[in-house]
C-alpha cells in the first residue's frame, strides 16, 4: 500500500498553524459580521430533559461542510436548546482534529468534531492512535456531495474528468523520466483518500504504485499545488473552487459526479462523553439537525456563504463560496454546470442528515482494499458500535421532524458508482472481490 512517511506527517504538522477561535463578531473581507448568539429563542425545555451540562468543544476544520457547526454556533441554535457554552474550535489539520479527540476536553482537546467519516472508526479501531482504541460514535452526517478532485492546470490539454485513463499513460511516461508523481488527500484512510483512489483505480492507474499519495492539509491545498507539489488532489470545498478562481488548476469532477449523493463529513463525539451527557447530546444533535434544514433553504445560500467566509471560520472571500453553495459550478476548463437540483452540497434534503449505516460500511470495506484495517475485521460489528443511527432518530423525532424525512431503514440498498460498479451493503465481499485494483 502506499507509504505515508513520518516526514509527510511532520510536514502536515508543521505547516499548519496551531489556530485558535477568534472573538465572536470579527469581520472578513466583505465588512460582513458575523451574527450573535442572541438569534432565536431559547426552547421550551422540560427541566427533566434538561441537558447535564452546558459545555462542549467541537472541532472544525476550515471547510464549507462544516457550515452546519457554525452555523448552529452564529444563529444560536445550540443556546437554543440549552447548551450555552459550546464552543465551535479551528483545528489545522485532520491529524490534529484526531490528536484533540484523544485529549478530550478534560485533557486540553475537543469533545466531538466536524471528521471524515471513517476517522472516528479508525480510532474506536486503534488504527490511528498507536493502538490506543479511543471509542467515538457517529451521531449525524452533515453532508452528502461536495467535494472535488483537482487538477494542475499542466494537465489542462488532457481534458481529464470522470475517466481518469488519459493520465496513465502520461504518468508513466513522466514516472520513467524520473518525476516524483504526487496526489494529495487530506488524511489516511478518509474520504479524501477514499475517492482519490477510487478515482485513479477506475481508470487503471494504480495509486499504490503508479503515483505517490501524500498528505496536505486542506487550507494548504492551494498553494500546494501552486508550487508544484502534486499532480492532482482531493479536498473539500472552497479549495477546489480557490483552484479555478486563482487560475492554477481546473476541477476534473466534483466527488457527486463519481457516486451521487455519497455520504462526507460526520459529527462524531467521544463515546465516554455521550454515554456520561446523553440529554446535553440530544441537544447538540438537535441544534445540528435544524442547522442543516436552514443550511438547506436556497434563499439562505447568500447569508450562509457570508457567515462561513468570516475570518474566524473559512477566511475565504464569500463570492468564492457561494457558487459552488448554490450548485454552479465553473469547472475551470471553459465547462460549466447548474447542480442546484442534483448535485450540489447536501445538508438535509434526501436525508443528508441521517448516518446510514450500509454507508459506514462502505468505507470500512474500502479501508480493507488498501490496506489500513484488516480483511478480517468484524465491519458489521464495528458498524453497530459505532453508528448511532439510534440517537440521530431520538433527537429528529424530539425536534419534530416529519416521519416521511426520517429513514425507515439504516441501510441506502445498493449504491452504483459512475463507472457502473455496485456495492450491496449485504455482500461487501463480492464487492471487493469485484475491484481489479487493490492492496496486493
Amino acid at each position: 500500500m502506499t507509504k505515508f512517511t513520518r516526514r509527510q506527517f511532520i510536514f502536515t504538522a508543521s505547516t499548519a498553524t496551531a489556530a485558535s477561535l477568534l472573538m465572536h463578531g470579527c469581520s472578513n473581507g466583505n465588512n460582513t459580521a458575523t451574527n450573535n448568539s442572541s438569534t432565536v429563542p431559547a426552547a421550551n425545555i422540560n427541566p427533566a430533559d434538561a441537558p447535564e451540562v452546558t459545555t462542549a468543544r467541537l472541532g472544525f476544520i476550515a471547510l464549507t461542510d462544516a457550515a452546519p457547526l457554525i452555523i448552529a454556533k452564529e444563529k444560536g441554535l445550540f443556546d437554543k436548546y440549552g447548551m450555552t457554552d459550546v464552543e465551535v474550535a479551528k483545528q489545522a489539520s485532520w491529524a490534529v482534529t484526531r490528536d484533540n479527540l484523544v485529549l478530550g476536553s478534560g485533557g486540553g482537546g475537543i469533545d466531538g468534531a466536524h471528521i471524515l467519516t471513517p476517522m472516528p472508526y479508525l480510532m474506536s479501531l486503534g488504527t490511528i492512535t498507536q493502538g490506543n482504541r479511543v471509542p467515538m460514535y457517529i451521531l449525524a452526517r452533515l453532508n452528502t456531495n461536495g467535494q472535488a478532485i483537482s487538477l494542475s492546470k499542466n494537465y489542462n490539454d488532457l481534458k481529464v474528468g470522470l475517466d481518469s485513463s488519459p493520465l496513465q499513460q502520461v504518468f508513466a511516461q513522466q514516472k520513467s523520466a524520473g518525476k516524483d508523481l504526487r496526489a494529495a488527500v487530506t488524511f489516511p484512510g478518509g474520504t479524501h483518500d477514499l475517492w482519490m483512489r477510487y478515482w485513479l483505480a477506475a481508470g487503471g492507474i494504480n495509486p499504490n504504485s503508479d503515483i505517490s499519495l501524500i498528505v496536505v492539509p486542506p487550507p494548504q491545498m492551494v498553494q500546494n499545488v501552486r508550487v508544484g507539489n502534486m499532480e492532482t488532489f482531493c479536498v473539500g470545498e472552497p479549495w477546489p473552487a480557490q483552484t479555478v478562481t486563482q487560475g492554477i488548476g481546473y476541477t476534473a469532477l466534483t466527488t457527486g459526479e463519481l457516486w451521487k449523493d455519497h455520504p462526507e463529513k460526520a459529527l462524531a463525539m467521544r463515546a465516554d462523553w455521550v454515554d456520561k451527557h446523553p440529554k446535553a447530546t440530544k441537544a447538540i444533535l438537535m441544534a445540528v439537525q435544524e442547522a442543516q434544514q436552514w443550511c438547506a433553504l436556497p434563499e439562505n445560500k447568500e447569508e450562509m456563504a457570508n457567515i462561513v467566509a468570516n475570518r474566524q471560520w473559512l477566511g475565504v472571500p464569500a463570492k468564492d463560496i457561494l457558487g459552488r453553495f448554490q450548485g454552479k459550478y465553473d469547472y475551470g476548463n471553459g465547462r460549466v454546470e447548474d447542480y442546484s437540483n442534483s448535485l450540489l452540497m447536501k445538508f438535509w434534503r434526501d436525508n443528508a442528515s441521517y448516518p446510514y449505516k450500509s454507508h459506514d460500511l462502505w468505507f470500512l470495506t474500502e479501508n480493507i482494499r488498501w490496506g489500513y484495517i484488516p480483511g478480517d475485521t468484524d465491519t458489521k460489528a464495528v458498524v453497530d458500535q459505532v453508528n448511532r443511527e439510534d440517537l440521530w432518530r431520538e433527537a429528529a423525532q424530539a425536534l419534530g421532524v416529519p416521519a416521511a424525512e426520517i429513514p425507515k431503514s439504516p441501510s441506502r440498498g445498493v449504491e452504483t458508482f459512475f463507472d457502473g460498479v455496485k456495492f450491496d451493503p449485504e455482500n461487501p465481499t463480492a464487492y471487493l472481490n469485484s475491484l481489479k485494483i487493490k492492496k496486493a
